[in-house]
Formats: C-alpha cells, structure tokens, sequence
C-alpha cells in the first residue's frame, strides 16, 4: 500500500512540477485577414488596434490567408498594417498567398522575413509550416523543404517532452495531401494543441488524436466587425475566447484539455494512401529509377542528350542522368522556380522568382546569360526552331528573347495579370493567357497583338491562365476554373463556342490528340473526354473507361499517339489506350500533385510530383 501510494505522490509531484514550468499566458490567432478583399484591410486595422490595447497577450499567431490573391501590393499593404502592431508577430501563408501568387510565393517571405516560425515561450514549443497549394491548384501540401526543416529542428531540440502546439493553415486531414507525413513527426513529439484556419469558422477537431482547433476569420463577413480568438494556455487548458476588436470579448466557446497522448506508445493505426495500384499493374509498367528532391517540384522537363532537366522550389535547376536518374548537375537561382525549361541547341532557358530568366549551358549547367525582369519569371518556355525563346513574367510584360544571346528581340506590356503558362506556338502566332482574364494571340516576329479575348469575369480566379492551350483546326481550344471550355477562331479570336456542359465539368488540364481530332480534357469528376476539333459545339466524341475521385490538378494531358497520360492530384499517373479509351496502367508516385509529364520516346515516360519524386516509367505494353 504505502508502495502504491509512493507512486501516486510521485507521478502527481512530477505533473505538478511539469506544470509549475509551463507558466499561465494568453496570445492571439487571427487568421484568414484577406487583405486585397472587400474588408481585409479595414478589419485587419481595427484588429490591431484592438491588439495594442489588450494588456496581458503575450503574442500573436497569424495562421494564412494573410491576403486575396498574394500579389505584391496586396503583401505591402498587410506588411503596413501589421508593422503597427506591438506584440511580437508570427505569420505562416495560407493558400490564397500562394495559389494565385505574382511573385511565386517568393515575396512572403521576403515581406515576412519566413514562411515558417519555431520559437518557444514559457515551458511550450510552438512550430508554424506552409501549406500550398503553391501556383498549382490541388489540396494543400506542407512543402517538402518544411518537412525538412521540421526534421532539423526536431533534432536540434532532442527534448521529447517539452509540449508543443503545431500551426498549420489547414486542417491536418486529408484537406493536405501530406497530412500523414507531418502528423507523424509531431507524433514523436509531445504535441498537445494543433491551430489551423482556411475554414473561416471556430470549430474543433480530432486529428488522429491531436486536439485540432480550426479559428474564425477576421473579416467581418455578414456582421459589423470581425473577430479574433484569444487562448490561453494554463493549468493544463487550452481556454478559447472570441474577441470583437474594439467591442467586446465574448463567453469561452471552448476548452481542451493539454496532456501528453504519448503516442509514441499507441498501437493505433489510421489510413494512410493505398498504393497497391502498382502491383495490379506491374506487368504494364515498370520504374526504371526515382529520384527525392529535399524540396518541391512544380515544373516539368526539357531533355538535353542524355539529360533531363527540371528545377525546384529552392531555386535550383538541375539535370538528372536520363538513364540512371543521377544527379548531373545544379545552377542555384534567387528563387523558387515553377517555370518549366525549354532546351535550344545547347542552351536551357528557364525563368525563376527571383526576377531573371536564365540561359545556362545544356551539358553543364553554367551560365551564359541572364535577362532582368522587374518581377518574378513563372512561366513556362516555348523555343521555335529559329532559337527564339517565348516567355511571360508578373512584371506585365510578355518577352521574345535570342537564345544564342540572351537578348531581347521584343516585348507586349499590355498584360492584364501575371503569366503563369506555357505558350503555344501556331504559324506566326503565340497564343497564351494571364492571371488577369487575358488571353492573346501575338505575332512571333513583332509582339505586335493581333487580337485578344476575355472570358467576362471580373474574378480573376477564373481566368483562362493556367491550361496550356491547345490548337486545331484552325482553332484554339482552352479551359480554366469556371468550367467553361471555349472554342476561338485561331485567325479572329472571335467565339466560335463556349460552353460550361453539366454534368462535364472541366477545369484547367488539357492536351491535343496526335492526329489533332480530339482535345483531351480532364473532369473534376475524374473523367477523360476527347472533344471533336471540328464540331459546332462541345460534342464529346470520345470517352475513356478512367474514373478518378475528385480531381484539380491543372497539369497538361500528354500522348504518345498510342496511350494518353493523364495526371492526377494525388500521384497518380495513367495510361490511357488512346484508340479504346481502356485504362492501359496506373502507378502512384506519392499522395502529391502530378507536375507536367514528360514523354521521353515511345516506352518511357518522366513523371515528377510536387513533394519532390521524379520516376522514370518505362511501359512494358504500349497498347
């Protein structure tokens, strides 16, 4: 007896010690602030008003969202108002800083000074990543440059039982692609308390046993003014007030209980991905090499001899050995890099976030020029055969630049919003979109616009920016956010059809038939169609067997004139039969986005996600 009672004065002197370290204190989540929307900035001030006169907060955590669209101005705008407030500040982007950005989700952290924050504060450790969905539009994604990080200061800070509170912008579920990958490193942590916001609603959560919060938006939405929680953390609580800036301090809407889940011991399991899709088709295809970056990848190939080259989120550009996937070499820019690179003769072309467009010698990676631009360079590259480069940045221009030199033949000024895409080349016309619900055609030899189209909407986010158009018949086809797949006179631009036809919903990936009868689009439902190039309307003439879920991933439809690619959100590439619409194969790379596939030669294909896997596919059935 006097044993057991031992033990118990023990166990409960130890918690009480734990707590007696881990002091009372209170800070502030905003989140969702929007500034560049209707009330952003107004809310935002009146919230750090109220913010300076509160006395016993600590600090404040600002989980994502920060702005509408993540353009610069919208970025300096948030900056001003927040470099008014006199607590310490902890910011992490939210999707819309990083899906629409101008600047390649590169100016955040130039403004911010970081997209992620590990600190610790009177007996916790609290740790902040980024979520993504960076310029592609897919679920969320922790980029795997934070996971990284994550890594290191984990190891840096070997302390297990120091209690932790984890911030991300999103619900740690399936609304991230990687969920999985971050909830098991904080589950060899003590991790008591996980923050999110993206929901725009005070509500709680269970993730996996993690006590998850998600927080109100600040705006003011259908109320007068907007909103805030304060929390504080005390005698083993998680105590959850709304706080009207400027007003009141309503009623605790919610409390949780911090302990330590020792998850470490658990024997639980949850779901995680299936990729048992790669054993039903091992005899189709095979994986002849894959390759890790330790960072995202959002861009696609170009092919150099035995070559491939591709560029990361870190800045680097990069070749890879085509037939073993070795690492050949690397060129580091200032910035992320989303454009994919285009190959003349013996020069790569490529644009970063840091504001330059590249040309760097195919074989070794050094380089031979470099063009300034007044903003980020996220678009992608055409080359004609004349070695002239076609490239769109967020500055508003549109360039032609000589490969050979590096100087620049012409540029168009007149975009409407930044370039995102890959252009299209047809007879003496460049054929592209913008993030301003721009669409051009120029000509190749002068930049001189030829005509222009706008697909009506004042939202931005549904402009025809991020499909690689495609051209038939004399006609360009495109697709974009709102649905609509629109037909143009390729000479006029005049409207030759545009429909949005339920219950086919199309978004943003597309491609070309080989014989140019078909544009292959991808529904949200996971369907693959073929529309007629020479119909009057949108008339499905070809249908596949392929049913993926849900589906976003704006990345092209590809071909080798007997099987159709297709990419997914989720790390999934298929082979489609190209003349019976059959599912050739399947294979599951990672639970990531699939970036712009890659056809190397008539058996092999390069396929990279944006958690940074690149997987040389050989198809063992090309049929």
């Amino acid at each position: 007896m006097f044993l057991r009672y031992s033990f118990l004065f023990l166990l409960f002197t130890a918690f009480s010690l734990s707590l007696s370290a881990q002091q009372t204190f209170k800070f502030a989540q905003v989140t969702d602030t929007h500034v560049g929307g209707a009330t952003g900035a107004d809310d935002l001030r009146r919230t750090v008003k109220d913010l300076n006169t509160q006395k016993d907060i600590d600090f404040v955590i600002l989980s994502g969202d920060v702005t509408e669209f993540g353009s610069d101005l919208e970025l300096a705008l948030a900056k001003q108002i927040l470099d008014s407030l006199k607590l310490p500040l902890y910011v992490i982007p939210g999707n819309h800083d990083s899906n629409w950005s101008e600047s390649g989700a590169n100016s955040f952290r130039k403004v911010f000074g970081s997209e992620m924050f590990f600190f610790k504060h009177k007996g916790y450790q609290f740790m902040g990543t980024t979520s993504g969905p960076n310029m592609r539009m897919s679920p969320g994604q922790i980029p795997r440059e934070n996971l990284v990080w994550m890594d290191s200061v984990f190891q840096a800070n070997p302390d297990k039982e120091t209690p932790l509170i984890y911030i991300n912008h999103y619900p740690q579920d399936s609304s991230l692609n990687n969920w999985y990958e971050a909830i098991d490193r904080l589950k060899g942590r003590n991790v008591q308390l996980a923050l999110c916001g993206h929901g725009h609603a005070n509500k709680l959560y269970n993730w996996e046993g993690i006590p998850g919060v998600m927080g109100r938006s600040n705006l003011r939405a259908k109320d007068s003014i907007g909103g805030y929680n304060i929390i504080t953390i005390g005698n083993g609580m998680a105590h959850y007030e709304v706080r009207r800036p400027l007003a009141i301090t309503e009623a605790s809407w919610l409390e949780v209980p911090l302990i330590n889940h020792r998850f470490d011991l658990q024997k639980v399991s949850y779901k995680r991905p299936d990729f048992s899709v790669n054993q039903r088709y091992n005899n189709k295809v095979q994986v002849a090499w894959t390759f890790q970056d330790n960072s995202d990848l959002g861009a696609g190939f170009a092919k150099y001899g035995n070559l491939l080259i591709t560029g990361n989120t870190t800045g680097a550009v990069y070749a890879l050995d085509v037939q073993t996937g070795k690492k050949i070499w690397t060129y580091k820019t200032g910035g992320k890099v989303y454009a994919t690179p285009a190959v003349w003769k013996t020069t790569v072309v490529v644009g970063s976030s840091d504001g330059n467009i590249y040309g760097l010698d195919a074989k070794t990676g050094k380089l031979n020029w470099k063009l300034q631009t007044a903003k980020a360079v996220l678009g992608s590259t055409t080359i004609d055969s004349d070695g002239i480069a076609f490239i769109g940045a967020s500055d508003g221009q549109f360039r032609a630049i000589d490969v050979k030199t590096g100087k620049l033949r012409w540029s168009f000024d007149k975009l409407k919003g930044f370039v995102s895409t890959k252009p299209t080349l047809y007879k003496e016309k460049v054929i592209f979109g913008d993030w301003g619900n721009g669409f051009y055609a120029l000509d190749r030899k002068s930049g001189q616009l030829l005509w222009e189209w706008n697909n009506g909407h004042a939202n931005r986010m549904f402009s025809a920016a991020a499909c690689y158009p495609v051209v038939s018949n004399n006609r360009v086809f495109l697709v974009a956010p709102d649905r609509f797949m629109t037909c143009l006179d390729v000479e006029t631009g005049e409207v030759i059809w545009r429909e949005k036809k339920d219950p086919i919903r199309v978004r943003e990936s597309m491609g070309l038939s080989k014989d140019g009868q078909y544009v292959y689009v991808k529904t949200m439902d996971g369907n693959l169609l073929g529309v007629s190039t020479k119909a009057d309307s949108m008339e499905v003439a070809w249908k596949s067997a392929l049913q993926l879920p849900y589906e976003l991933t704006p990345s092209a439809i590809e071909t080798n004139g007997k099987q159709v690619f297709v990419p997914s959100h989720s790390g999934l590439v298929s082979g489609i039969n190209a003349k019976s619409g059959a599912v050739s194969w399947q294979y599951k790379l990672s639970n990531a986005m699939i970036n712009p596939i890659f056809v190397l030669d008539a058996n092999h294909v390069v396929v990279s996600t944006m958690d940074g896997v690149i997987a040389k596919i050989h198809l063992l059935s090309n049929e």
